[in-house]
């Protein structure tokens, strides 16, 4: 009798808590992806921004090593340098303006922006490594 108990107490929460997921309205359901999406992009943009600053504090970091180098180095470097400011401002401009325009937009602006970042990110490395 005891384990008849046991086994009918198991079904009910297992049925209570199949039924609590399902009781969840559709618009409660997409209420709840859009929370979720915000949260992301809050979170993306916030990371983002601190890389834009990241990257900016290590060029002007690299623009006081150009001041020692000769002529044709800064000559070099100094072109680089507006190359990689310009992306730099570009990305930061890319996030600024990004509406929202579904999920699907959402993750195919997110892949192309990291992509984009990462490469200043390996143009930086590049760059700066061999004046480290």
């Amino acid at each position: 009798m005891g384990n008849k108990i046991f086994i009918f107490a198991g079904i009910g929460f297992i049925a209570g808590t199949f039924l609590m997921g399902c009781g969840k309205t559709p618009e409660q359901k997409v209420e709840n992806a859009r929370t979720e999406y915000l949260a992301e992009w809050q979170t993306f943009k916030r990371d983002s921004e601190q890389k834009i600053d990241a990257n900016e504090k290590r060029i002007d970091t690299f623009k006081e090593k150009i001041k020692e180098a000769g002529p044709e180095d800064k000559a070099k470097y100094n072109k680089e340098v507006e190359v990689l400011e310009q992306k730099n401002r570009d990305l930061k401009k890319k996030l600024e303006d990004y509406k929202d325009e579904g999920q699907s937009k959402w993750e195919e602006f997110k892949t192309n922006f990291n992509h984009d970042m990462d490469g200043i990110g390996k143009i930086m490395k590049d760059l700066f490594k061999d004046n480290d």
